[in-house]
């Protein structure tokens, strides 16, 4: 509720704290993790925190491939937020092989009119489009 107010510095604890009970009472190797782990890197992606986000990003889809397995929708979700960090940043030659890849498994894992799916592919045919300021 509070990112999606723009009350970022009253959101960055409580994702915080989140991902801290989560490790504690799931341990390090659980899908909850990783959805965490994606919290908080949206979070200082909505930010322009691009450089905490990365190494987040990263984790939970790391997370979710050795939990899930590579064709798992989350997996597919994972490559789409580190390839919107990308895109934020004019990394466009690193976020389309990762659009390529969520939009393959969306489309095997969901379909190809799940709105998970679409919205992956209509990032991919945006890249470059809306250039961030």
């Amino acid at each position: 509720l509070y990112r999606s107010q723009g009350r970022y510095t009253e959101a960055e604890p409580l994702y915080i704290k989140a991902l801290e009970l989560r490790q504690h009472l799931l341990g390090e190797e659980h899908p909850s993790v990783a959805t965490s782990y994606n919290n908080l890197a949206l979070l200082y992606r909505s930010q322009g925190r691009y450089t905490e986000a990365e190494p987040l990003y990263i984790k939970a889809l790391e997370l979710y491939q050795r939990l899930l397995g590579e064709e798992h929708p989350s997996v597919a979700t994972s490559y789409n937020n580190l390839a919107l960090l990308y895109e934020s940043q004019g990394r466009y030659t690193e976020a389309e092989p990762l659009y390529i890849k969520a939009l393959e498994i969306a489309e095997r894992s969901l379909g190809e009119n799940h709105p998970n799916t679409i919205t992956i592919r209509e990032n991919l045919e945006s890249l470059g489009e809306h250039p961030q300021s």
